[in-house]
């Protein structure tokens, strides 16, 4: 199975190496000669396009787009259409109907969404600890994707960053949230947020909060999972599971924390980004929908586009859609 991947810059290069490595790699398009250049040091031999509409009339039965996510809703929407399976890097697009569009019209294509974290065997276990009770009732999640960098023109740090941690803590808590509230500020250019904090409020009462900034000190991604139980902890940068046994519990009438030190879960060392390719290869194989499929993709998208309109009103609260229109128009 081979596929075509649009686009060798940033994040694009990545994907190549992965696709590349598991043999399933069939060309690389990229208009910039500088990527081309990349690209053929990378992937020898792989043929090297720089017409997307060439790789959409070829025989190569898929594509992965790694390309600005302003373009993700055309470029999937032309690959579709061209009879191709469709990997689209997070962002599935920049807005809630583009993103139904693609679903609605996809047939009996796959369409994967580039969620990386719900690849990543420390996330999967950790999803694993919470739905098997190990936690406890989850009362409280909150994410922490801080860094100096890269910074965007076209798209604020909360679609930017927010999207992996958006996907992974609604996987956690098993449902979308009803409601959304969120606080940002642009400091380095005007209307493109650079720091933002999103509440989320979800039917069942878990509650959760994401702040991501790309003008921070130094690197930081955590994930903290609050049960009734126990607490864990991601720690992305280290790829470590933290497991805390340690709780508030009542005694006398007073609240009492019950403390105990941190111990390391085993966790696989695979690639998170390796995983999932080979989840893209697989669904490809098998037609069967991905873990991050069009409609999980939605469900990003949909608290995105809440959590936007709230930011443009100073932090209203916002409801989430959560039932989407797929009815072929």
């Amino acid at each position: 199975m081979k596929i075509g991947l649009v686009g060798c810059g940033y994040w694009g290069k990545n994907l190549l190496r992965n696709f590349h490595e598991l043999g399933a790699l069939g060309a690389v398009c990229d208009a910039l000669p500088e990527h081309q250049e990349l690209a053929a040091k990378m992937a020898p031999g792989v043929p090297i396009l720089s017409d997307y509409e060439e790789l959409l009339n070829s025989d190569i039965p898929a594509i992965a787009l790694a390309t600005p996510a302003v373009t993700h809703h055309q470029m999937a929407k032309q690959a579709i259409a061209a009879g191709k399976d469709v990997f689209v890097e997070k962002p599935l697009s920049l807005t809630l109907e583009q993103g139904q569009d693609l679903v609605r019209n996809q047939g009996d294509r796959i369409l994967m969404v580039g969620h990386i974290l719900e690849y990543h065997p420390a996330c999967v276990k950790l999803v694993d600890l919470t739905r098997a009770g190990e936690l406890g009732k989850v009362c409280y999640v909150y994410s922490n994707r801080l860094s100096l960098g890269k910074v965007r023109r076209e798209e604020n740090i909360l679609w930017s960053f927010a999207p992996h941690d958006v996907a992974l803590i609604n996987r956690i808590v098993g449902e979308m949230p009803e409601s959304v509230s969120a606080h940002g500020a642009a400091y380095l250019q005007n209307d493109v947020a650079d720091v933002t904090v999103t509440n989320l409020v979800y039917p069942k009462g878990v509650r959760a909060h994401i702040y991501v900034s790309w003008l921070h000190p130094f690197k930081e991604q955590r994930l903290v999972v609050v049960g009734t139980q126990k607490m864990a902890v991601f720690d992305g940068v280290t790829g470590d599971v933290t497991l805390y046994d340690q709780r508030v519990e009542w005694q006398k009438g007073e609240p009492v924390p019950i403390k105990s030190d941190g111990v390391t879960v085993p966790v696989s060392d695979a690639e998170p980004l390796k995983e999932e390719c080979r989840a893209f290869l697989r669904a490809i194989e098998t037609r069967e929908p991905p873990l991050t499929d069009g409609i999980n993709g939605l469900e990003v998208l949909s608290v995105l586009e809440s959590a936007q309109e709230s930011l443009s009103n100073r932090g209203r609260q916002c409801d989430v859609v959560r039932n989407f229109d797929l009815a072929c128009k």
